[in-house]
């Protein structure tokens, strides 16, 4: 077993692969430094590009470097696979369009090792391409993880929880990471936010962060189905369409129904 595997699924990204890999590459020092090892698995789903045949060449000259392909399933499905074939007792998932922070792992790899009780570790991460500057997301709060993501899904958490969790939702478009987080962290487990970049997440038209703002009605229903019981615990009834609304709402019906 290694201590972090980088699990880097790839959809038709020839053009930016190699930027994501070397990228990886140039925070390897820091961990080996730190007596860390990783690996980085490399899952093509299904590219219809030159992906799959570039990540095979990098491959070939950095042993770390692990390459799978699978006929195209989606992004989470290609996450589990991956992770089911990673070594590593810590995960980390990357985009193969973000770039890794150099020094990022060394630190949450710590934080892990340390305190049992806390099971993601995320960083303060910055936008580029399209759009730039800091990636501001509020403090956890189940609550808040109720109504939105407040977790970038490249953040750095246990292979136990992944099981534990059941995996990523492959039911779902665009907002699988949302799901899993509440999977991971619903019945308890503290977030640690470092004060430096895990990655920097490229904003393009056609981006995952972009393309998800359509599918909220669907997400919705799904998580309910899912995650009823969380809902009803702390929004006192289930995820509305309007998430914001979803407390407030929830407990004007249970007034006006029980009076209480």
């Amino acid at each position: 077993m290694v201590d972090i595997s980088v699990i880097v699924p790839v959809y038709n990204m020839e053009g930016f692969l190699r930027e994501t890999l070397d990228s990886i590459a140039a925070a390897t020092p820091s961990l080996e430094a730190a007596g860390r090892s990783l690996e980085v698995v490399v899952i093509d789903d299904g590219s219809r590009d030159g992906s799959l045949r570039l990540a095979r060449e990098y491959a070939a000259s950095h042993p770390s470097v692990r390459v799978l392909s699978q006929p195209n399933r989606g992004l989470a499905a290609a996450r589990n696979r991956a992770i089911a074939e990673a070594r590593g007792r810590y995960l980390f998932p990357l985009d193969a369009d973000d770039l890794l922070g150099p020094d990022f792992l060394v630190g949450a790899a710590e934080v892990l090792d340390r305190r049992p009780e806390v099971k993601v570790v995320s960083g303060q991460n910055e936008f580029f391409g399209d759009r730039t500057g800091a990636w501001r997301l509020p403090d956890f709060s189940l609550e808040l993880l109720a109504r939105r993501n407040l977790i970038c899904a490249s953040a750095l958490y246990r292979r136990s929880d992944w099981e534990r969790a059941g995996g990523y939702c492959e039911q779902i478009v665009c907002y699988e990471d949302w799901d899993f987080w509440i999977a991971v962290l619903k019945d308890g487990g503290e977030v640690v936010r470092l004060p430096r970049p895990a990655i920097r997440y490229r904003i393009r038209g056609g981006s995952m962060r972009v393309r998800g703002r359509r599918f909220k009605r669907e997400v919705v229903d799904t998580l309910n189905a899912r995650h009823g019981d969380f809902f009803e615990r702390v929004l006192c009834g289930p995820l509305r369409y309007h998430r914001t609304w979803s407390r407030p709402w929830n407990r004007l019906l249970r007034l006006l129904r029980f009076g209480r």
